[in-house]
């Protein structure tokens, strides 16, 4: 009886390093789709940039202008909300 317990202990050692590894390959794939999207964009911004420098001036001023907007509402570092 004691060797079906160990049985058991060594599949439930499987069963969770495999879904540890789940985790670390879940995890690089969020890297990957965010360097691919980042890399996207940059790319998107230079082809606008080179095809439509008034278009992308006003991208840039817009973005610009809602960064500002953002730091000038978010509440001080110290009075950040808990839930």
């Amino acid at each position: 009886m004691e060797i079906v317990a160990q049985w058991l202990d060594d599949l439930d050692d499987v069963v969770y390093s495999l879904r540890l590894l789940g985790e670390r390959f879940r995890s690089l794939c969020i890297a990957l789709v965010f360097l691919v999207t980042s890399l996207t964009l940059q790319i998107a911004g230079i082809l606008l940039a080179l095809k439509h420098p008034p278009l992308a001036s006003a991208c840039a001023t817009i973005l610009m202008v809602m960064l500002m907007y953002r730091s000038a509402t978010a509440p001080p570092p110290g009075m950040q909300q808990t839930t």
